[in-house]
């Protein structure tokens, strides 16, 4: 029997009416057996997350200042949710355990756990599922790493109790018993842990948009929507700034082969994107993905005759930015050459001091500083082994008289980076996007 696990965002938990649709939407497929929750998300412009009220409570609490009024806040929606929807379900005991906790100076993890603790319980009983509290099946050990094995060991056997169940995301227990949280955003990596701890056919993280689009419709006016993308693909766009799934949420179903599909609360006939495994096909040869991009960067470009034939230049270089405690986006080289792209964060005023100590260590001939630079990824497995990829790409810039500063490929071929100024940044994203996707828009 097929298994799906369902997590639904904050977006979609909101209130009630968002609840009505959740429903929906379990009850349509019974496939659908686990449930991961949000906290309750904003419900309109001016409202607030749960998340974030909950954060506040734990700053008063650490200023022994009352939590009264914005708990009241907190308590306020989860009641409201249950009566609005005829629920039963009495939660005044616990929301005042709770703000006893966080007022007497309950952790931080605890306190922001909470949301989704309480949004399961809901959920749990709305839906008439089991409520299996996430503290007890995801662990972290001693440090406050996820431990994977035990956590695999301890749901699967778990959840084969329960032919149905809900289970809140974002946190888990240490051994001594502590609630330990996610990074914000952890709900997806707890939907993926819980796919695969019951080997799920599918993972659904449902949101408030209908999947990825190829670029970021604040620049190119109504991208298409990406179908289908591969975990390679989505990796790629993700480390270039796209606002995709949450890094860690794609390692645990990947790892297990289970696909995911990005779907819309609010437009729930809607396909969605798809992530899948790689199988090594192209879907259509000469397209692309999706195109992602990032400004904030510098280059250091370092130049000395006969830098090839010397041994350990690039691990003296290096040696010179890790002692500065800096990492490097890329660095593309030549036979004489070798460049080092920088996010402007990493410096961080440390720019004079690196290229002095470059100039002791590696003594180069000339080193030259290009500032205020963008990358843009344009990335693709249809672009691997495809004659003319770059040629499109790099037309598009130079008809937009745009100068390219930089160009990195990756063995792969599934992407192509170019390092433009940040003036550029929006005009160099349009050229690329129609280059590969024409339109009507696209500009002359």
């Amino acid at each position: 029997m097929d298994i799906k696990v369902t997590k639904f965002g904050g977006s979609s938990l909101s209130d009630a009416a968002q609840f009505r649709k959740v429903r929906a939407i379990v009850a349509a497929d019974p496939a659908r057996r686990y449930v991961i929750p949000s906290a309750p998300g904003k419900r309109g412009k001016h409202d607030h997350k749960v998340t974030d009220l909950l954060y506040k409570c734990h700053a008063l609490a650490q200023e022994q200042r009352s939590i009264t009024e914005v708990f009241g806040l907190v308590r306020e929606r989860y009641l409201s949710i249950c009566t609005e929807l005829g629920l039963t379900l009495d939660l005044n005991s616990e929301l005042a355990e709770i703000e006893a906790q966080i007022q007497a100076g309950a952790s931080a993890d605890y306190t922001a756990s909470r949301g989704e603790y309480l949004n399961g319980k809901i959920l749990a009983a709305y839906l008439d599922f089991a409520f299996v509290d996430a503290a007890t099946v995801i662990f972290f050990d001693a440090e406050g790493r996820f431990d994977a094995e035990k956590t695999q060991n301890v749901l699967s056997q778990e959840l084969s109790r329960y032919p149905q169940a809900v289970i809140p995301g974002f946190y888990g227990s240490t051994p001594d018993g502590r609630i330990r949280t996610f990074s914000r955003g952890g709900s997806d990596i707890t939907g993926a842990i819980v796919a695969r701890g019951v080997n799920a056919t599918l993972y659904e993280n449902w949101t408030d948009v209908s999947g990825f689009l190829m670029a970021d419709p604040r620049i190119v006016k109504n991208p298409k929507p990406i179908k289908e993308i591969t975990y390679r693909e989505l990796r790629e766009l993700a480390y270039m700034g796209a606002s995709v799934l949450h890094e860690e949420a794609i390692f645990p179903v990947r790892e297990a082969k289970i696909p995911i599909n990005i779907k819309n609360t609010n437009d729930p006939d809607a396909p969605g994107t798809l992530i899948v495994n790689d199988n090594g096909n192209l879907r259509t040869p000469g397209s692309i993905t999706g195109i992602a991009g990032l400004k904030g960067f510098t280059i250091i470009a370092i130049e000395k005759t006969l830098m090839h034939s010397e041994l350990g230049f690039g691990r003296k270089l290096l040696s010179v930015i890790e002692d500065h405690g800096i990492s490097f986006e890329h660095m593309p080289s030549g036979i004489d050459t070798i460049s080092l792209v920088i996010a402007d964060s990493q410096l961080n005023n440390k720019l004079e001091k690196v290229l002095t100590d470059i100039n002791r260590v590696c003594k180069p001939d000339a080193i030259e500083v290009f500032h205020d630079i963008a990358l843009i990824a344009t990335v693709g497995i249809g672009m691997a082994y495809t004659p003319g990829i770059a040629a499109k790409l790099f037309t598009a810039l130079a008809e937009g008289g745009i100068n390219v500063r930089m160009i990195d490929q990756g063995s792969s071929e599934i992407n192509i980076i170019v390092g433009i100024e940040n003036k550029d940044f929006e005009e160099a994203m349009r050229r690329i996007y129609h280059a590969f996707v024409p339109s009507e828009t696209a500009p002359r």
